[in-house]
């Protein structure tokens, strides 16, 4: 029987742990304070934690994940902070935003199929009304000379799922690029997050 990617992450989550730990992605902790509050989504979100902090700083928070194992997860540190978002568990083509719902998309270590990536990227740019920010980490196409020396700092292991300048710049065309930059960094983000890697980190405001 094939491993859906649901079942993979329900798996991952289902454990006591949180698989990333519970606190937030040290860039989206660094850039998302510096934007008005507003709707936020936070597309593949897992367990909920980057999308719990933004609820904390005053963000009406919507997040989706194709695990429900990851929405339950969620659901805990949201007990703990005492705050509420809203989680949907589904496809991406069965959800109900809508365009220009949000001010600010956050893309935290968001790795879509190769086929889909750019696809989704695209719907993703009309969920976010013009003058809207995207916040983006997630690992680099050089991320794989990492993981081969280091598995523990995680990530996918297919080129195709990586991502490097040229294709940000290509699927976000419609961009005022604030930053846009490949660099190495230290990761220590629960049990699969942990050594050095390679990210491509963006910030871009909507044309």
């Amino acid at each position: 029987m094939q491993d859906l990617p649901s079942s993979r992450w329900n798996k991952r989550y289902a454990a006591e742990v949180f698989a990333y730990g519970e606190t937030p992605n040290s860039y989206l902790a660094q850039e998302l304070p510096k934007l008005p509050f507003g709707r936020i989504l936070f597309p593949a979100e897992g367990e909920g934690r980057n999308a719990i902090y933004a609820a904390t700083l005053g963000w009406q928070v919507s997040a989706f994940d194709l695990s429900e194992e990851g929405k339950k997860k969620a659901a805990i540190l949201a007990e703990k902070h005492q705050i509420t978002i809203d989680y949907q568990v589904g496809e991406f083509n069965t959800l109900n935003y809508l365009p220009q719902q949000f001010d600010a998309i956050a893309l935290i270590y968001a790795h879509f199929s190769a086929a889909t990536k750019s696809n989704y990227h695209k719907k993703l740019n009309g969920y976010l009304r013009p003058g809207g920010t995207i916040i983006f980490e997630a690992f680099s196409k050089k991320h794989l000379q990492f993981n081969s020396v280091n598995p523990e700092v995680g990530g996918p292991k297919e080129m195709e799922m990586l991502f490097s300048i040229a294709e940000i710049e290509a699927d976000f065309a419609n961009y005022d690029i604030i930053t846009l930059t490949e660099q190495e960094i230290e990761l220590q983000e629960g049990i699969y997050h942990n050594g050095r890697g390679s990210v491509i980190r963006f910030v871009g405001r909507k044309k």
